[in-house]
């Protein structure tokens, strides 16, 4: 099933292919060719920090990107200009990849073996070895009450004892380093344990197909033992991390800055995923301005983007110059999408109605949106939770508007249907980075014209999700009525559980989830606990297309578009291979030219 959705985003990855194998390594504007080079500083440009840096919490496209350079997994995947190169499992930290033939995976499918890859070591003084106890250590962080992970419902659902393990958690002091780490010290989970220091054993409640996917997320990275001076995710831990990967963050400035170094203690044949050429990273954030950053890119005092894709108005020029620099790759998500605050006690609880969700789905304009992200060459229209590319897409159109464009008669008359003939008034924060301000002020106009007046606010800092809308505070407070979040996969291929649990399970509700809205449907939590359990991927595929159907009956997001990422590089960048799961290159293995 997911193999054949795969092949329905094949328009983009051509696109790519085309535009970036054209001229490469001639002229100002040539790509570097050859074997790798050694050395200098890779810049990268940008505007906002983001919203974790503990690999436990880290829940960011960018997030991602800059943990993998220090942050190991037992499995992950490769970075990679085919798309569908990127999907499938490699061992990183593990020796090799479970299965039933090499006996890593037991006969009942609930037990699984990983033995650890040796000679990888902590960048402590002296360097020290990474054992399977600090795997351990990564999973008991999980459930933090300070920082919680927002995938942590992956894992209570599939561990035996990590359910009973995260409610004793909850009752700690969140803000106690101490008593952090005295709970995680003095209790175990079940269904994880350290063999010995070479060797990990997990214990599933029921078998799990894509229970290797789940490893190789960077929650789920080793966490070294200095991790209990501090509390999760802290001010203190962003000064304090520790790496296991090519690269160490030497200095960290909040919302200004981070520079990473090599680290001295990596050993590339240890590391069958990264390559750690470049000397030093150098992020720098603030910079507000996707057409700011792209300037820097093209005349060459930066070399990639950080958080910016290529700028809408670019785009037909660099596709016009076949300029080798740029390429459309593709990231099937749903990004962005309209999520609403079910839980708001805002116009006497009106998005708490079905009815009112549902009116609104005749608003949205979706022409309006691929043209400020740079046509349909980047994105197309989406009406679905599950994206193409994903396990359980079936393209449907439950709410149909003519031509895309939006119906706000039909919005404006269910919504006095269902008691609002005068309309509502909804809080409306919104990113400040890329194209972010342009989609809330289209939706704003799409959403006045049904009658419903949106209160535009600027979220910026990295505070968007972390402190508005995963914070159920906020949530309850009605501080936010409608938000425009966007969601990629946490990987691909066999992955429904990666796009309908985390956003709709209700049961997970809580401090950090990405559950954003706080949608709580028995029906759902029914069909992904279904999902989870079935025979086989098919069967899988299956539930969770129901899944996405009832999501859509009862209207609690409105999905808008499946974009690519346009991309550039500048001149200087060789060995640019995208991590779709970060929609960006790899720092890790880029090179610079002379």
């Amino acid at each position: 099933m997911a193999r054949e959705a795969l092949r329905m985003t094949a328009g983009f990855a051509g696109l790519a292919l085309g535009l970036a194998g054209c001229g490469a390594g001639g002229g100002p504007s040539g790509v570097p060719t050859g074997p790798p080079r050694e050395g200098g500083t890779l810049r990268v440009v940008g505007s906002s920090d983001i919203e974790h840096l503990d690999t436990a919490s880290a829940n960011s496209v960018g997030a991602y990107g800059l943990t993998r350079s220090f942050a190991r997994t037992l499995f992950g995947t490769k970075a990679s200009n085919d798309f569908n190169e990127t999907i499938p499992l490699q061992a990183d930290m593990a020796t090799e990849l479970p299965t039933k033939e090499n006996g890593g995976i037991g006969k009942d499918g609930r037990t699984y073996t990983v033995k650890l890859r040796q000679g990888v070591n902590w960048n402590t003084e002296p360097p020290r070895p990474v054992t399977a106890a600090d795997f351990v250590r990564g999973f008991k962080r999980l459930c933090n009450p300070a920082s919680p992970s927002s995938g942590k419902g992956y894992y209570i659902s599939t561990l035996e004892g990590m359910d009973g393990y995260c409610d004793g958690f909850e009752k700690v002091d969140a803000k106690s380093a101490e008593a952090i780490a005295g709970y995680q010290n003095g209790h175990d989970i079940e269904g994880v344990e350290a063999k010995d220091d070479h060797t990990l054993v997990f214990r599933l409640k029921e078998p799990a197909s894509d229970f290797l996917n789940l490893l190789s997320l960077q929650f789920t990275a080793a966490a070294p033992q200095e991790y209990d001076r501090y509390v999760p995710d802290s001010a203190e831990f962003r000064q304090h991390t520790v790496s296991n990967g090519p690269y160490q963050i030497t200095e960290y400035r909040p919302s200004g800055s981070y520079t990473l170094g090599r680290n001295p203690a990596w050993k590339r044949e240890t590391d069958p995923l990264r390559g750690g050429h470049v000397d030093r990273i150098q992020i720098t954030l603030g910079q507000d301005s996707p057409q700011a950053v792209q300037q820097q890119l093209e005349v060459g005092t930066a070399d990639l983007a950080w958080d910016h894709p290529v700028p809408t108005s670019a785009i037909p020029r660099l596709r016009r110059a076949r300029d080798p620099r740029f390429a459309i790759r593709e990231t099937p998500g749903n990004s962005p999408y309209v999520v609403f605050n079910t839980r708001s006690p805002n116009n006497n609880g009106a998005l708490g109605d079905r009815a009112v969700r549902q009116a609104m789905q005749y608003a949205v304009d979706r022409t309006a949106l691929i043209k400020i992200v740079g046509g349909p060459d980047i994105a197309a229209p989406l009406h679905t939770v599950i994206p193409p590319g994903s396990s359980g897409h079936a393209p449907a159109d439950p709410y149909p508007t003519p031509g895309e464009s939006g119906d706000p008669a039909r919005c404006r008359r269910l919504l006095a249907d269902a008691g609002h003939p005068g309309g509502l008034e909804l809080k409306f924060p919104y990113r400040t980075n890329s194209v972010h301000k342009l989609i809330a002020e289209s939706l704003k106009a799409n959403l006045a014209a049904c009658g419903v007046k949106a209160e535009l606010s600027p979220d910026a800092g990295g505070t968007f999700y972390a402190k508005t809308i995963s914070s159920t505070d906020k949530t309850r407070d009605g501080a936010w009525d409608i938000a425009a979040p966007g969601w990629t996969p946490d990987w691909y291929g066999n992955n429904g559980r990666s796009i309908i649990q985390p956003l709709f399970d209700g049961r997970a509700y809580g401090p950090g989830s990405t559950n954003y809205g706080g949608y709580d449907n028995f029906q759902v939590n029914g069909l992904i606990d279904a999902a989870l359990t079935a025979p086989d991927t098919a069967h899988a595929a299956g539930y969770w297309r129901l899944a996405d159907q009832k999501i859509m009956e009862d209207a609690a997001i409105i999905p808008l578009l499946n974009r690519a990422q346009p991309i550039f590089h500048s001149s200087r960048v060789g060995g640019a291979r995208f991590l779709p799961t970060a929609a960006g290159y790899d720092y890790t293995q880029a090179w610079l030219a002379q």
